[in-house]
């Protein structure tokens, strides 16, 4: 039995639809970190309090792409693209949780950033989790699909119940994993699962000062109810959030959802039950990308990610730029979010100069 009656969550992208200009431009740096190095792609400019995302094992931060945008209104967010991922080279030796940890904390002191919220997806949550423990000024902690149940710790279980969550996922979701995974390659993600499945998060959850949002999807057979319950518990504050029809990437699937609830945590806005009450959300404001967007704008979508997994391949950060750019001013067409027409000249004609002349 459930144990709130799902609530419509509001459009967290709302005051962006307001502003002069939705920012569309994004930068793709390297931070150099134990002899390899972090990809960090930023959207937003500098001043405000920024938000760091860490994606899962094996996935690039284009698993972010939904929802970055609607985080910017608040402030800069910066995607991270950890060692052995996306293209970048791995780490040299042993590999572990905590290295991970090492590196994003170093990305956190080289962008000097104060105080940023942390948000982690699956093995992201463990990461982001880790830094919060070793860090109490971090007031602010959102942990999305965390793992790994502590009563389910082996690669059979594991990979069992991520195959059935698999299977509630959208077409989009699936294609990012498997392009994800090829580049991630077998070699390193049979070197980190073994790492993201001992890693007892439930025994740092009590070493973390951050307020914490804890958020699953409602199909996410990977992190069962039972289990964010009793994480949760462990956590000196947490509150738990479950959106309807959700899977484990319920980030990207339902990122209005997951977004607004991020924005409202950080804002002290969300009502706090206690961890045994499992507030449900409903996102019925997602359909597919390609679903609302015209033709012209689905074109420029489908290109940007062939161009950004061919710059993921070669390392070539200024063809990530383009393409990443390009995905943004196609997604917010989709939301009805202005661009300056200059940023999207310089954007369309990098990556699909074609929709401007069949235009």
């Amino acid at each position: 039995m459930h144990d709130e009656q799902p609530a419509t969550a509001p459009d967290p992208a709302g005051r962006l639809a307001e502003a002069a200009d939705a920012d569309v431009t994004v930068e793709v740096d390297r931070i150099a970190v134990d002899g390899t190095y972090v990809r960090v792609s930023s959207i937003g400019a500098p001043g405000d309090r920024a938000f760091v995302l860490v994606a899962g094992l094996g996935i690039a931060a284009t698993y972010y792409e939904r929802l970055a945008p609607h985080l910017n209104e608040n402030g800069p967010v910066h995607a991270l693209d950890l060692p052995g991922f996306a293209g970048v080279p791995r780490f040299r030796g042993a590999v572990s949780i905590e290295r991970y940890a090492d590196a994003v904390e170093h990305v956190i002191d080289e962008l000097h950033l104060v105080d940023p919220v942390l948000i982690g997806h699956s093995m992201g949550t463990q990461v982001v989790t880790e830094v919060a423990a070793r860090r109490p000024d971090i007031s602010d902690l959102v942990l999305i699909s965390p793992v790994v149940d502590s009563r389910a710790r082996s690669v059979r279980q594991s990979a069992f119940r991520f195959l059935r969550s698999a299977l509630n996922e959208p077409a989009a979701v699936r294609w990012h994993a498997v392009t994800a995974y090829a580049l991630c390659g077998w070699h390193w993600f049979s070197k980190v699962l073994p790492r993201m499945i001992a890693f007892p998060i439930e025994e740092r959850a009590p070493h973390v000062q951050a307020r914490t949002l804890v958020v699953r999807g409602e199909h996410d057979a990977m992190v069962p109810r039972d289990w964010v319950r009793r994480l949760a518990r462990v956590f000196p504050y947490a509150v738990l959030r479950e959106v309807v029809d959700g899977a484990h990437s319920v980030m990207h699937a339902q990122a209005d959802a997951v977004a607004a609830l991020a924005v409202a945590h950080v804002a002290r806005e969300l009502p706090d039950r206690g961890v045994s009450s499992l507030q449900r959300v409903r996102d019925d404001s997602t359909s597919s990308d390609l679903a609302r967007l015209g033709p012209e704008d689905a074109w420029l979508l489908v290109k940007s990610r062939i161009v950004e997994l061919v710059g993921m391949a070669r390392r070539d950060d200024a063809t990530l730029e383009a393409a990443k750019s390009a995905h943004a001013v196609a997604m917010a067409d989709g939301d009805d979010l202005p661009v300056d027409p200059a940023d999207r000249r310089a954007v369309v004609d990098q990556v699909a100069p074609e929709t401007r002349e069949a235009g």
